[in-house]
């Protein structure tokens, strides 16, 4: 088996195609609605429901699994249905197996936009499970929030996603985010460079594009939380060729520590040109960037300079990560066996069911689903916690630190593990 430390970095590494989901052969439906599944109705107290009988619950969801995402896609699909079959197998939930529906949107938002339509309005599932890829997600978030209907886990760092206190279908209650957040992720970075470098004046480089406006935005509301803790920030635009202004600005103020707020196309350019300008200042970048190409792209210009961290959302070396990795080697097809994005659709189908193993032996609505999910936190079975309660709706709220390392046999990921999964809340001391 890969080392722990490797599996880890690279199953960041690897999501960052779905994060940035500029920003996945199996392709047709999996399934169709066979008219098994209740109607929508109401409970008498308010509860809709539909989806579900007393032998099944329907969920569904569809996702690139043609073109140029297919080698995303279907690995993710394969994951999930891997983790159902392992339920299923098991007697399902609470005498209920699990069917999963499945569509190949091909990535594109307005196809997303139909499927979802059908599988809500016509096939009538209890629930969404995995939906997949920014233009998708862009594009339907409002439906599925105007619906209520569950949605656990999205292929997605997008803002819409993020709330700090969701009490209503309208502002996200019935969004369950798993993967990283762009705001969650731009919060951690701040807390790292305060509670691990103990730095009190915080330099940021923002992109002015979703991800870098929502890293930023995240960042600027955990630093003026902390005591003791300012910061400077210049933006620049995205894909930009010449960064010098912006990064001579930030050398000026003489911060501590660097966060760039910016993903692949841009956050190269802003790490050469401050290797370039002498600025010697230790940086933290998105996870999106832990890839092999970017340490690549990076690491001998900064040499001997300065260190650049990027955080991570996954930690393979606890048991429970183990026992988890061997279920999963076990059931899903063999040829996703070692397949970080197969991980992944694992990790959604896990938390969906785990809501449904809270409401064994109770009335199962979208509102007790919903409770359900909110009673007590989640456990990523590759990571750490997701706490839902009192309508935090922030996707993954633990993050590891690796730093770039030159690129080689031993490390062709060329990112090396230095911090374990850690809370804002722990890395501050709380």
């Amino acid at each position: 088996m890969k080392s722990t430390k490797f599996l880890a970095t690279a199953l960041a590494a690897s999501l960052a195609l779905m994060m940035a989901g500029c920003a996945g052969g199996a392709a047709a439906d999996t399934g169709t609605g066979d008219g098994s599944s209740s109607a929508a109705t109401d409970d008498g107290s308010g509860g809709k429901v539909q989806g579900i009988t007393d032998t099944e619950v329907l969920i569904a969801n569809s996702a690139a699994t043609s073109g140029a995402y297919a080698p995303v896609g279907v690995p993710f699909i394969a994951g999930i249905q891997g983790y159902l079959d392992m339920v299923n197998k098991d007697g399902g939930v609470d005498g209920r197996t699990i069917t999963f529906l499945h569509t190949d949107d091909e990535f594109d938002p307005a196809k997303g936009a139909a499927a979802l339509t059908k599988f809500i309005e016509d096939d009538k599932v209890f629930a969404i499970v995995g939906h997949f890829g920014t233009p998708v997600v862009a594009a339907t978030v409002d439906t599925l929030k105007e619906s209520g209907i569950p949605s656990v886990y999205f292929a997605t760092g997008i803002g819409q996603l993020y709330a700090e206190d969701a009490t209503t279908d309208a502002e996200g209650a019935n969004l369950f985010p798993v993967q990283p957040l762009y705001r969650t992720e731009g919060g951690i970075m701040a807390a790292y460079a305060a509670g691990k470098f103990g730095a009190t004046k915080i330099g940021i480089i923002y992109t002015n594009d979703d991800a870098g406006s929502d890293l930023e935005k995240g960042a600027v509301s955990q630093i003026t939380s902390m005591d003791g803790v300012d910061y400077v920030e210049e933006q620049v635009a995205a894909g930009a060729a010449d960064v010098s202004a912006a990064v001579t600005s930030i050398k000026n103020a003489d911060v501590d520590f660097v966060i760039i707020a910016a993903i692949q196309g841009t956050m190269p350019t802003i790490v050469k040109e401050l290797a370039a300008q002498g600025v010697g200042k230790d940086a933290i970048t998105s996870y999106v960037n832990v890839s092999s190409a970017m340490s690549d792209a990076v690491s001998a210009d900064i040499q001997g300079k300065f260190d650049l961290y990027g955080p991570g959302w996954v930690d393979y070396s606890t048991d429970t990560a183990q026992a988890s990795l061997a279920d999963f080697q076990a059931n899903v097809d063999s040829q996703y066996a070692n397949n970080v994005y197969a991980q992944t659709g694992w990790i959604a189908a896990s938390f969906f069911v785990e809501g449904l193993k809270r409401l064994e032996g109770k009335e199962v609505t979208w509102d007790s689903y919903k409770a359900a999910m909110e009673e007590a936190p989640i456990q990523n079975p590759f990571g750490g916690t997701i706490d839902y309660s009192n309508g935090q709706r922030k996707g993954t709220q633990q993050m590891s630190l690796s730093k770039v390392v030159p690129v080689s046999d031993a490390n062709p990921v060329g990112w090396e593990p230095v911090e374990p999964l850690q809370s804002i809340d722990a890395l501050l001391g709380k």
